[in-house]
C-alpha cells in the first residue's frame, strides 16, 4: 500500500480507534421536535460503543453498589436507565427493585436494545421492560419514576435542554434524576460538572447533591423538579468555554 493509501486508511480508521471520543460538532440539521428549543452550545461526542468498561472490572470497584446505594434503591421502586447500552445498570437494579419494582431501560440504539432483550431474557429478568427513546425525547411514561438514572452517557446528549425538558413529567412525586459523568472536557467521554449544572438548572431543576467519587470514575450528581419547568422559549444556552 502506497503512502497516500495510507493515509487514507488512517484517516477512515481514526474515528473506529478513538471509540466513544470521537467528537461531532451540534448538528446543523436538528430534530423537527427539537427546533423550538435552544441550540446547545457545546459539540457532542459520537455513540460508538454502547458498553462503558468491562462489567467485571466495574464490579471489582462496586460501582453499580456505590450508586444505587447514593441513590438510596429500595425494593419496590420503579426506576428507569437511560442509555441503557448493554444493561450493567439495568440487570443490577432490577435485582437491587426486586420482584414488586420495576425498571425500564431506555436506549436510541435499536441494536443494543435487541441485545439486552436477549440478555433479560436468558436471565429470566420478569421485572425489566425495554423502550426506544429518542435523541431529543426519552419517549417515558409520565409520573412513573423514584429515580431516573443516565450514567455515563449525559454527554452523548445531542439536544440537551429538549431532553431534559420531555423527562421532567416522567418522574414521580420526590422523584430524582441520577447522574454519573467523568470530570472531562467536553469531547473526551466526559462533561465538567459546571456545565451540567447549567444546563438542568436552564431547564429548572435544582442540583441536591454533588460527590466526587474516583471508585464510579467521575462525579455523582442528584437532581430534583425545581418550582417550576422553564419554558422552551426562556431557556438560557450554556456556555461550553
Amino acid at each position: 500500500m502506497g503512502t497516500r493509501g495510507l493515509a487514507l486508511l488512517m484517516a477512515v480508521l481514526a474515528p473506529l480507534i478513538a471509540g466513544c471520543d470521537a467528537v461531532v460538532p451540534v448538528a446543523a440539521e436538528r430534530p423537527e421536535s427539537a427546533l423550538s428549543f435552544p441550540r446547545p452550545s457545546r459539540p457532542v461526542v459520537r455513540v460508538v460503543a454502547n458498553e462503558f468498561s468491562n462489567e467485571d472490572d466495574r464490579d471489582e470497584r462496586g460501582e453499580a453498589k456505590v450508586v444505587m446505594d447514593l441513590a438510596d434503591i429500595r425494593p419496590g421502586m420503579t426506576v428507569a436507565d437511560i442509555g441503557a447500552g448493554e444493561g450493567y445498570y439495568t440487570v443490577r437494579l432490577a435485582e437491587r427493585v426486586g420482584p414488586e419494582g420495576r425498571v425500564l431501560a431506555q436506549d436510541i440504539s435499536r441494536e443494543a436494545l435487541e441485545r439486552l432483550g436477549r440478555r433479560v431474557e436468558r436471565e429470566r429478568l420478569e421485572n425489566i421492560s425495554i423502550k426506544l427513546g429518542q435523541p431529543d425525547d426519552p419517549q417515558l411514561p409520565p409520573d412513573s419514576f423514584d429515580r431516573i438514572f443516565m450514567v455515563h452517557m449525559y454527554h452523548e446528549v445531542s439536544e440537551p435542554y429538549a431532553f431534559l425538558w420531555r423527562l421532567w413529567p416522567a418522574l414521580a412525586t420526590g422523584g430524582q434524576i441520577i447522574v454519573v459523568e467523568s470530570e472531562r472536557p467536553v469531547g473526551e467521554h466526559g462533561l465538567p460538572h459546571g456545565l451540567l449544572f447549567c444546563e438542568f438548572e436552564a431547564v429548572g431543576y435544582v442540583l441536591a447533591e454533588y460527590i466526587e467519587r474516583p471508585d464510579i470514575q467521575g462525579y455523582y450528581a442528584r437532581f430534583e423538579r425545581g418550582k417550576a419547568r422553564t419554558a422552551p422559549e426562556a431557556i438560557k444556552v450554556c456556555s461550553a468555554d
